[in-house]
């Protein structure tokens, strides 16, 4: 695994596996319908069905611990971190040899809980530190506040570093001008729908590392389909996700991409035996139409997520 350094001279490691809550959460499944003998029944269904899940999302955490991941995007929103805590038992990896990622969610900020949901995180995760503690979104009202609970972390030893998600440039400057510390990471939405070249800008100028998420653009079907990537994944007998995470490194982006599938995750991390040429850069960049596929934090209901 190759490294990245931050600007308080950690390291981190240069892509990660995303979790989320597609892979983390799950509703109670009614089967049996409501009436009275129907609920005993949903109850025992709902007992084996958790227990299977729960397996089925260990076990795609070994096998992403076996192909070389070692960082782990998480966050208290998704629910559940024990379950990475259970993976890592079972491969035993030291604590000093996995990167631990969460967030501080919307709720524990409008809560004012920071400290509390951090606790509670690392407790979760059986860890008695985290290598990187990120807010989820800039909560207008809060986040500054979040930011400034989120020091007192790190200056006390919990956490190795602190950085945001999904800030604009006002929001970073915003940071810049009340707080103490500049952040390490900004992570939000980047792929080549959507390359977010200014704010990739702003953020290197700022030393500011960049992490993507939603890099692989969720599977859309305009970059399956995208003749520049199908040239590209020919030339280098590579799929057109492994040519996207490359065009990441190559930018000095660390990717997150998610996925529980082994034959994916194997495929994800499979990206430091070739190299994109600049031309082959620039040509992926022109895929950009700026088509954001999650949401705008300018332009968001903060109490609908995270």
């Amino acid at each position: 695994m190759e490294y990245v350094e931050l600007n308080n001279k950690t390291k981190i490691p240069c892509i990660g596996l995303g979790t989320g809550t597609k892979t983390m959460k799950w509703k109670k499944q009614t089967p049996f319908g409501t009436s009275l003998p129907g609920k005993v029944f949903n109850k025992v269904y709902n007992y084996i069905y958790d227990i299977r899940r729960e397996r089925e999302v260990v076990l795609s955490f070994e096998n992403a611990l076996d192909f070389g991941y070692r960082l782990f995007d998480y966050s208290s929103a998704y629910g559940r971190g024990y379950l990475i805590r259970k993976a890592l038992e079972y491969k035993s990896i030291k604590r000093e040899d996995v990167y631990l990622v969460s967030r501080a969610s919307n709720k524990h900020q409008y809560e004012k809980r920071i400290r509390d949901g951090f606790f509670s995180t690392i407790k979760d995760l059986g860890v008695d530190y985290l290598d990187l503690y990120l807010f989820h979104w800039p909560v207008t009202d809060y986040y500054i506040e979040t930011y400034k609970e989120m020091e007192k972390l790190y200056e006390e030893g919990y956490v190795k570093a602190i950085g945001v998600c999904n800030c604009h440039q006002h929001h970073l400057q915003k940071i810049f001008d009340e707080c103490k510390i500049v952040p390490t990471i900004n992570q939000f939405e980047v792929h080549p729908l959507f390359t977010q070249k200014p704010l990739i800008n702003f953020c290197k100028e700022h030393n500011i590392q960049v992490m993507a998420y939603t890099p692989l653009a969720r599977n859309d079907d305009r970059l399956h389909s995208n003749t520049i990537l199908k040239r590209l994944c020919k030339k280098y007998n590579k799929n057109w996700g492994q040519i996207i995470l490359r065009w990441d490194l190559q930018q000095g982006i660390i990717p997150i991409p998610r996925s529980s599938n082994p034959v994916r995750q194997a495929s994800n991390i499979n990206i430091f035996d070739f190299e994109l040429t600049d031309e082959e850069m620039n040509a992926i960049n022109s895929i950009n139409i700026n088509s954001r596929l999650r949401y705008d934090p300018d332009n968001l209901d903060f109490h609908s997520i995270g």
